[in-house]
Order: structure tokens, then sequence, then C-alpha cells
């Protein structure tokens, strides 16, 4: 099995350095970018596993590369590293797609068992996505590879790629809570007004379709998320 490809941002060349040695000694194939504008090079023009970005440096930081590398791909694992502590740059660290954080100096072996963690969580959610892609919702049929939603054998309904993530979401959760921030976090990688109101028009037009079938319909559950109710 071919080694993980980490992508390594940091702007100390010393800690850069040791860092991308110890990796690569736990058997990781690290690229060692010098600062955000190089990173973001690197991750254009190759294919990575995970991203280790440092926040504090020069010409682009980390966050700004983190926003950068979502705009192409939302679903890489990212790993923020600051020697801040302040709560706020957590946040925005976790608003701009984080899945982890860590503070200088921080434990090696940390490190090392927070990538494992991420990649086989990863692979775990590619490895069900692949299993399960044909769901039954009372008279209707979902296809959420190839996006297709029909009803009752009939015409097929062609959803958009965020119509059939929040959908499947949904699906996976049916008859149950479906946390509002789950969907953010999962479908859109930002928790925030903006992106609320953009996943409310998302299920609108998920109610729309779903009408055809009166045991099938999304209930807004104040404050909390959605239940996809299939009483058929």
């Amino acid at each position: 099995m071919e080694n993980k490809r980490i992508l390594l941002v940091e702007d100390d060349p010393n800690f850069g350095t040791v860092l991308k040695d110890y990796l690569g000694l736990n058997d990781y194939n690290v690229t060692l970018a010098k600062d955000g504008l190089e990173g973001l090079i690197m991750f254009k023009n190759n294919d990575y596993d995970l991203c280790i970005l440092d926040v504090m440096m020069p010409r682009k930081d980390g966050f700004s590369l983190a926003q950068d590398i979502r705009s192409t791909n939302t679903e890489i694992p990212i790993i923020f590293l600051t020697a801040k502590t302040m709560k706020e740059d957590v946040l925005r660290g976790y608003q701009v797609g984080a899945d982890d954080y860590l503070n200088k100096p921080f434990d090696s072996e940390v490190l090392l068992y927070k990538i494992k963690a991420i990649l086989q969580r990863k692979e775990s959610e590619e490895s069900k996505e692949e299993e399960i892609f044909e769901f039954e919702l009372g008279k209707f049929h979902f296809n959420s590879k190839l996006r297709h939603l029909s009803f009752d054998g009939g015409e097929i309904q062609k959803l958009s790629p965020k119509e059939s993530k929040l959908l499947k979401l949904l699906t996976q959760y049916k008859n149950d809570l479906m946390p509002r921030e789950l969907a953010l976090t999962k479908i859109w990688r930002d928790d925030n007004y903006f992106t609320s109101r953009s996943m409310d028009v998302y299920i609108a037009k998920l109610r729309k379709y779903l009408k055809l079938d009166e045991n099938v319909e999304i209930l807004n559950i104040h404050g909390e998320g959605f239940r996809l109710i299939d009483k058929s």
C-alpha cells in the first residue's frame, strides 16, 4: 500500500525539516512548503491525503490557504499548527474547515495519533459512501451517485451536487434528527448565517421534489435541525 501523502506548510525551516523527517520515519510521504503561497502552488500541482498548515506565515497565512484549498477540495483533512491559544483563532480555524488543531509546542506523538485517526475516519466514511448509494423513500428511488431522484418509476429528476449530498445525509438520518451543524460543516464546510440561509433554500427545493408523496416530508426541528419523515 502506497504511503499517504502529506502537505506540510511551515515557515520555520528548522521546525519544518524536523517535523518532515519525523513523519517520514513514520511512513508518510511529506512535501514541505516554506510559506502559504508556495503551499498553494504545491497543493494545486500535486495530490495529497492530508494538509498540515502553520497559521502564522508570510505572504499567505494558514487560514487564507485553507480557504483556497477548500474552494477546490472540500474533503481533504486539514490540521492547523499555531503558537496562539486564543479562542477566536481556534474557532476561525474550524470555520474555514479544520479537522483538528494543535498548539505549539506539541508532542509529536500526539500529532501522529491525530493524523492516523483522521485518515482512518476518512477512509471509513469513503468506504461507507461507496457501499450505499441507492435509497428508497416512500415511492421515491434515490441514487446519490448518479444524483437521480424518481417517483414511482417515473421521470428522473437530476439533483445538483449539494441537493444530492443534503438528501443523502437526511436519508441516512431518516426518521431521526439530522443536526443543522452537521450538514453545514459536512456539505458547506462552514457554519454561519449565510451558509445556514443557503441550506434553507436547498431544503425548500428538496421539499418541492418530495411533495409528490404525502408519506414523505422534511420537518424543521426549531433550533436543532431537520427530520426526514417516511411514513410508508
